[in-house]
């Protein structure tokens, strides 16, 4: 329940927004039947991208698709790992932790709650 007023709130301020996802290609239709897909520019995804996140292709096609250099972007996800592969190529990160888990992280973390 807390998705949508978050992607409301960094669509109203002009956030440009891409996915990042090791899924299926499609992955874009399955955000347009949710009712969420008018506010991502775009899907790097692995199927298509023929790699997985930490493969740094994964987080230069999320960037590319927002048009910004990795130092202008935030890549947050709910595996730490991931967050700390991607400030190592020089994004900026945050872990995701959502209600029904727990976080052990050195990272900055976004809270579902």
């Amino acid at each position: 329940p807390d998705v949508i007023p978050v992607l409301d709130q960094l669509h109203e301020r002009g956030i440009r927004m891409s996915v990042v996802s090791d899924n299926w290609g499609s992955m874009a239709d399955t955000y347009d039947a949710l009712g969420i897909g008018h506010y991502f520019a775009g899907y790097a995804v692995s199927e298509l991208l023929g790699c997985r996140k930490p493969d740094p292709r994964m987080y230069a096609e999320g960037a590319r698709l927002i048009n910004l250099p990795p130092h202008e972007c935030l890549f947050i996800d709910d595996d730490p790992d991931l967050v700390a592969a991607a400030e190592a190529l020089g994004y900026h990160g945050f872990a995701l932790d959502r209600p029904a888990q727990t976080l052990d992280a050195i990272l900055p973390i976004v809270s579902g709650h």
